[in-house]
């Protein structure tokens, strides 16, 4: 297993505590729209970076990657809300990950774009 596919999974895996958080959520209307919000941005970074396999060019790699980082930072702000709104420990441990994954693919953005530019 490489680098590559252990970072599609653990964002697959982030993906899945994403929505197992939204099952803890009140059922009221406000929730269920942070939840469908929460949900698609959470599932979109892994989305990105599988997609970014079967890319036409750098270029096109680099942006699957920089889609993948806008979720991340999306899927933050949605946590971030729910955390003032319900302040439950399983949040916070989210964000975490959330930033790391963030940090990984800006670090990641950065390397891909200073070894296209040689």
């Amino acid at each position: 297993m490489n680098n590559k596919n252990d970072f599609i999974k653990r964002a697959l895996k982030f993906s899945i505590e994403a929505i197992k958080l939204t099952e803890l959520f009140p059922n009221k209307r406000q929730f269920w729209i942070i939840a469908d919000q929460l949900i698609r941005s959470a599932c979109s970074i892994g989305a990105n970076m599988k997609e970014a396999n079967s890319a036409s060019s750098k270029k096109d790699y680099i942006n699957f990657y920089s889609h993948a980082l806008k979720s991340a930072n999306e899927v933050v702000y949605w946590l971030d809300l729910l955390n003032e709104l319900l302040n439950n420990t399983a949040i916070n441990k989210l964000i975490l990950e959330a930033s790391e994954l963030a940090r990984i693919l800006a670090a990641s953005i950065i390397t891909m774009k200073k070894s296209q530019a040689r």
